[in-house]
């Protein structure tokens, strides 16, 4: 089970004052068998660019999609629980990804089963804890205090280490010109 998240909304009230009009644990939380030792947690999308930051005081909902929405952009932590090898070779990356409506995304007879390609600029802060992004042909190793700008490429996260990884993640759609 992923740590509890508290999530705090702010806005105005009628008067233009700046108000909190939302302090509760997050609770749009992705956890599924097909991805053992991880969980997604979702705490605001974007639906344009510019941003309203005076629209709809909720604005999750709906399927829990890896991708943030044409034109928009996503807030989210992951939760990376140390991977077992042995659990790693029966998993199959494409269904578990179709599960968020991104089993395109996933690179064939990758490295990880979990390699994959959004199409998104993602802004990633590691808050805890330690993991490697794995690139094509290479890998980078983390820690707490790290920060990623993951520009559309493949990767796959892999926790190789004995405690979890907590990623905060900021997804923003993006032009693929590569195609």
């Amino acid at each position: 089970m992923t740590d509890k998240i508290r999530r705090v909304i702010t806005g105005h009230d009628k008067d233009g004052k700046a108000i909190c009009i939302s302090d509760n644990i997050a609770t749009e939380v992705l956890q599924r068998d097909s991805r053992p030792g991880v969980a997604l947690t979702n705490f605001w999308q974007t639906k344009s660019t510019p941003a309203e930051y005076d629209g709809e005081e909720e604005s999750l909902g709906g399927p829990f999609i890896l991708h943030p929405p044409k034109n928009g952009s996503i807030f989210r932590m992951v939760e990376f629980k140390p991977e077992d090898p042995e659990v790693l070779k029966t998993l199959d990356g494409k269904s578990a990804f179709s599960e968020m409506g991104a089993s395109q995304a996933i690179v064939e007879n990758a490295r990880h089963p979990f390699m994959h390609r959004t199409n998104s600029v993602d802004y990633a802060v590691i808050v805890k804890g330690e993991i490697n992004m794995l690139l094509d042909d290479t890998e980078v190793h983390l820690k707490a205090g790290d920060v990623v700008v993951q520009r559309g490429t493949n990767h796959a996260w892999s926790n190789q280490s004995k405690e979890s990884c907590l990623i905060a993640f900021v997804l923003i759609d993006a032009v693929d010109k590569l195609k």
